[in-house]
């Protein structure tokens, strides 16, 4: 059972406040449009260059998800010019996609060339080796998808790619890499655990985001 309503109802927030959770989420997932009607309506501040910058993002991200690795690598560099160099994880899972993306067109020649010339020298990294073995032995299957190693096909591992990306973009030009109402809620989630460790068997339940929007 959730806590009793009546224990926060108390609580009181500005509409300045629950508009700057909005805007934040809004700017966080790139929604451009909405974010121009927000602020239009609420009179709230943008800094400069935020449309542009988050329209930037927002084809980034796509380009990810749509398995265009090598153009999101491209405009990543022109957007934060050095954060594909420090961060070398994020680089690898990029350049990886494009490797599927070959594998999945059928193009095994060119997807080992690639793999030769641009994934290899990351074996030299003892954390990249178990991920190439993977990644390489997508070649050996004539259907790569009903391989054991499927996800790495799957718009799941694009869309984490693209989540990843656009976070450390995010933090690259010192903002959060998540949005105030995801942290809102994490905190929430964080609180009840204490709650719950607290208070033993007369605990709370654990907290359901879905069963906190139903109430």
């Amino acid at each position: 059972m959730d806590a009793d309503p009546r224990h926060y109802e108390h609580v009181l927030l500005g509409n300045d406040e629950i508009h700057s959770v909005v805007l934040s989420y809004l700017v966080h997932n790139c929604f451009g449009e909405t974010v121009e009607s927000f602020t239009s309506c609420t009179g709230l501040k943008l800094p400069a260059n935020c449309l542009e910058d988050m329209e930037k993002r927002k084809r980034i991200f796509h380009f990810a998800i749509e398995g265009k690795a090598l153009k999101a690598i491209e405009m990543t560099e022109e957007l934060s010019r050095d954060l594909l160099e420090k961060n070398t994880d994020l680089h690898f899972e990029l350049l990886s996609l494009h490797y599927v993306d070959l594998v999945s067109s059928r193009k095994c020649t060119e997807a080992l060339e690639f793999a030769q010339s641009k994934l290899a020298p990351f074996g030299k990294v003892e954390k990249y080796v178990k991920k190439l073995e993977d990644f390489m032995a997508l070649l050996a299957y004539e259907e790569p998808e009903k391989s054991p190693m499927f996800h790495l096909l799957s718009l799941e591992y694009r869309q984490h790619v693209a989540d990843s990306l656009n976070r450390a973009i995010l933090v690259h030009v010192n903002l959060s890499s998540h949005s105030a109402m995801e942290r809102l809620i994490q905190q929430t989630a964080v609180v009840r655990q204490c709650l719950n460790q607290e208070q033993g068997k007369d605990a709370l339940s654990s907290f359901s985001l879905q069963d906190f929007l139903k109430s």
